[in-house]
């Protein structure tokens, strides 16, 4: 719609929720509200898309993704106000407007897109998105004629008690007639408890120059939730997060308790794969087909690929995990971590920087950090790579089919040779050449009847 311009209102403090933290900044499904709503409307590919900032205006024009318009509303006097602000940032070509609010997410594109085609079509001058509540407490009541036009919109703290008992309420999403909006918008007073230029006094200011004022509800009233507390940016998430994962599950994807998964926008899943209840995943994170994640994983910025399994209450951060990689349970890896195909981590073992090859394996209580470890490798439980020196990180190699026993410890820089094996208890310090045994203990030497001794001592 190259004819269509949208303003969003983003400039407002969000007082009720109580934060040092601009409303439009708090995240829902990892993503600041406001990315939801100009997400939402780029579906309408608007020729021009303007962002009316005002609070904490530069770290909200931080995020604004290119293309987007900052607009800046010096001094914070109302939603009249802020839409001449935006409208300063448009020329005198653009014909049709949407204007949104940057707290209302939940308003889809298809919504949006609706409201637009019947303001087309009925040629009005303000067309507004309404909804149905069965308790519509906070918001501005619709003012209907018997015609079923729109008369007026009421703002709740102006409403009177017959006007507080109308159901429907005003979204805040509208469509104008650009020049029908600029000469209303002129004639806006602050006249009111709030000593604020509302935008909705620009319906009866219309309708008085006999102008068209519509009307469309929303199909569904869940839309219209905006945000302006901790509960309802709660109850949005919650919302956000049904449709994400239905439409991932719709797309192939097995959620045992989708209520009790937790996936963020951004994050791509592939068919086939189960997801248990308690999982987190996050950022840009890629789940390939045929993968199983059991409960209580918190997977970020990481991928998994094809026919793995990651087993319950793993972390995984900027790690991959390759075709038929076996991770956990209780297993960390941390930024740089690859579990090569095959490769099994298994529980109370952390890989930092560290790249387990294929076939390998480390299956119980070992930290591997800065190392490079071949095919074929076992890893003793208890193993420790010393890779810090309080100054620096140094790496350790492993090369394929090597054998390494129970409580060892590497001490870096070091390489251990191929199909070499290094003993149970051994604190390795130098090169281990290929095909070779380590063992570092002291001799051990047995006395017979000793323990016994030692216990008629202490028992007298």
């Amino acid at each position: 719609m190259k004819d269509l311009s949208v303003i969003i209102l983003a400039a407002g403090m969000g007082t009720r929720m109580k934060s040092s933290t601009a409303k439009v900044l708090h995240p829902l499904l990892g993503r600041p509200m406001v990315l939801h709503v100009i997400e939402n409307v780029m579906e309408l590919r608007p020729g021009k898309v303007v962002a009316v900032l005002g609070h904490q205006a530069d770290r909200v024009r931080e995020i604004l993704p290119e293309g987007v318009v900052p607009a800046l509303q010096k001094e914070l006097l109302g939603t009249a106000h802020a839409a001449m602000a935006g409208l300063g940032k448009l020329g005198r070509s653009e014909a049709t407007l949407l204007l949104v609010s940057g707290d209302a997410p939940l308003i889809s594109g298809e919504t949006l897109k609706g409201l637009v085609t019947a303001h087309k079509k009925a040629r009005a001058g303000m067309t507004v998105l309404t909804a149905d509540m069965d308790e519509p407490f906070g918001y501005g009541r619709v003012i209907r004629s018997k015609g079923g036009q729109v008369d007026s919109i009421v703002e709740e703290k102006d409403a009177t008690p017959a006007e507080r008992a109308i159901k429907e309420i005003n979204t805040g999403t509208y469509c104008f007639d650009v020049d029908t909006l600029r000469k209303a918008l002129g004639e806006v007073s602050a006249d009111n408890k709030q000593k604020e230029f509302y935008l909705t006094d620009a319906a009866s200011i219309i309708n008085s120059r006999g102008g068209k004022v519509i009307a469309i509800k929303a199909d569904n009233a869940d839309e219209a939730l905006g945000i302006n507390s901790r509960l309802e940016l709660a109850r949005a998430e919650k919302t956000l997060r049904y449709r994400l994962n239905r439409a991932l599950m719709e797309s192939g994807v097995t959620m045992i308790d989708p209520e009790a998964t937790y996936i963020e926008a951004g994050a791509v899943i592939g068919r086939d794969t189960v997801v248990h209840p308690g999982n987190h995943i996050s950022g840009a994170t890629v789940i390939g087909k045929g993968v199983t994640l059991y409960p209580g994983n918190i997977i970020s910025d990481s991928t998994v690929k094809d026919g793995a399994v990651v087993k319950g209450y793993s972390v995984l951060n900027q790690a991959c995990v390759d075709e038929g990689g076996q991770v956990g349970p209780f297993a960390h890896l941390r930024p740089g971590s690859r579990v090569g195909p095959a490769a099994r981590v298994g529980n109370f073992v952390e890989l930092k920087k560290t790249i387990l090859g294929e076939g390998a394996k480390a299956s119980h209580l070992s930290y591997l950090g800065d190392a490079v470890i071949g095919r074929d490798v076992n890893i003793g439980a208890g193993t420790i790579t010393c890779n810090y020196d309080g100054y620096g990180k140094f790496p350790t190699v492993i090369e394929d089919g090597v054998f390494v026993g129970s409580d060892t410890q590497l001490v870096a820089p070091v390489r251990i040779g191929k199909d070499s094996i290094i003993a149970a208890g051994t604190t390795v310090t130098r090169d281990v050449p290929a095909g070779s045994l380590a063992i570092s203990r002291s001799p051990q030497s047995n006395r017979e009847g000793w323990a016994k001794e030692w216990r008629k001592r202490k028992n007298k």
